[in-house]
């Protein structure tokens, strides 16, 4: 299917969307979507003949775990919400731990790198498989960006996806800015991983903007698409021509003329770099079937070695052998600020009640407590670590922390916390 250019649909920007000419598809976030309803600018949309994509981010399907039915059935009852012809998600692991460890569940709150290994890949291949069968349309994958490298890996980033691609029939949604960044941070080819990974197989593009600090490539999606992103973008026209190319941005948003203005400079490298009018398609879509079972104990070894990178990442315990130890304190510092930043944006009324104080006061509980059951929690967690080692100063934001606590609790047996919070609440309202 030929989607033509997009840009990422995000509330933020959902006026400045739909007044963009020249837009044939945008692609939301799976999960900012109810299963049963639409926000009034999707449907417009919808209603123009503009085809909406959805794109998840919490599946998981390159972790040790099989794939979570329910999030796969919320998947797909958002694809027939939307009539899209296709859904997307990405090459990675968002959480470790649990039985096949025996071990705590940690979430990582963000994409990591499955390690590029016969291990891995199995393990992959059959998850993607089980996603397949539980979607109502084709599934495509994303690369990644990454921070961290793994020891030992056997395969290329091209061969990997190859490997994937040909075991499973899946399409690929390939990121040009990732390709970008992993070249930046881990010396990776984007030439290269071109050369090798399947054209034929692409359903859509990525393009993205992000910035370098001390050597490293941040992956930021707030900072305008830079020249390196576009000669990717070029190097991956001059082999196939992509059936769609979309823009991301999901912070930092500019006015609307400006994301006219990059869509424009898309366009342009698409149309300097020419390259082939079209390419045979070998995967038109999923295959269906029982999913071939990983190797006896390929699901275990990689559920080890993913737990002992997140527990490092996120819990403070010692680095894996072989692992950049300088890249993954940066990489845990990057995780610890975007648990901040999602806590503020699904929780405002915490850094307003905390105010300047908010930002630190969340890295400091971060680096203790691990997330283990998604953001909302992680911000109930966060409030019940102040509320419990003294509160705050000024009465008046204590009483508000405490108040925003109790509403959101909901029905909990009287553990501890509760106990103090009551009691907190008590003395104040005495006072």
């Amino acid at each position: 299917m030929k989607l033509g250019i997009g840009i990422g649909w995000r509330p933020e920007i959902a006026a400045e969307v739909e007044a963009l000419t020249g837009v044939d598809w945008v692609e939301v976030v799976a999960e900012n979507l109810c299963a049963d309803h639409l926000p009034d600018s999707l449907v417009r949309l919808r209603e123009r003949g503009v085809t909406v994509v959805p794109h998840g981010v919490s599946l998981g399907l390159g972790g040790a775990d099989r794939p979570d039915a329910e999030r796969l059935a919320g998947l797909a009852a958002r694809a027939e919400l939307l009539g899209t012809p296709l859904v997307t998600e990405h090459i990675a692991f968002v959480r470790a731990g649990g039985p096949l460890t025996a071990s705590p569940r940690l979430e990582a709150g963000h994409l990591l790198p499955v390690p590029r290994t016969w291990d891995a890949l199995e393990v992959l291949c059959e998850n993607v498989a089980i996603a397949q069968d539980a979607l109502p349309v084709p599934l495509a994958l994303e690369n990644i960006a990454a921070l961290v490298s793994w020891p030992d890996e056997e395969l290329t980033e091209g061969q990997f996806l190859a490997e994937l691609v040909e075991r499973t029939g899946v399409r690929l949604l390939i990121d040009v800015a990732n390709l970008h960044t992993n070249h930046v941070n881990l010396g990776q080819d984007p030439a290269k991983a071109l050369d090798e990974l399947p054209v034929e197989a692409i359903a859509y593009v990525h393009v993205a903007g992000g910035v370098e600090k001390n050597g490293v490539w941040h992956d930021t999606h707030a900072h305008p698409v830079t020249a390196p992103v576009l000669d990717v973008l070029a190097e991956l026209r001059s082999r196939v021509d992509p059936p769609g190319v979309l823009l991301e941005r999901d912070d930092a948003f500019p006015p609307g003329a400006e994301l006219a203005a990059e869509l424009e400079t898309i366009r342009g490298t698409l149309r300097a770099a020419g390259g082939p009018s079209g390419t045979e398609r070998r995967n038109t879509g999923p295959r269906r079937g029982t999913p071939a079972p990983a190797r006896a104990g390929a699901r275990d070894r990689t559920a080890v070695a993913q737990t002992a990178l997140l527990s490092a990442l996120v819990a403070g315990t010692p680095a894996p052998e072989g692992f950049d130890h300088r890249r993954l304190r940066v990489q845990s510092r990057a995780l610890a600020a975007k648990r901040a930043d999602v806590v503020a944006k699904v929780a405002p009324e915490l850094p307003e009640i905390l105010g300047d104080g908010y930002r630190a006061a969340f890295l400091d509980y971060a680096r203790t407590r691990p997330m283990s059951d998604g953001y909302r929690r992680d911000a109930l967690d966060f409030v019940e670590r102040i509320l419990v080692h003294g509160g705050l100063p000024d009465p008046v934001a204590q009483r508000r922390l405490t108040h925003w606590w109790e509403d959101r609790s909901g029905p909990r047996p009287p553990s501890r916390t509760t106990r103090i919070v009551r009691a907190a609440r008590a003395a104040l309202a005495g006072k």
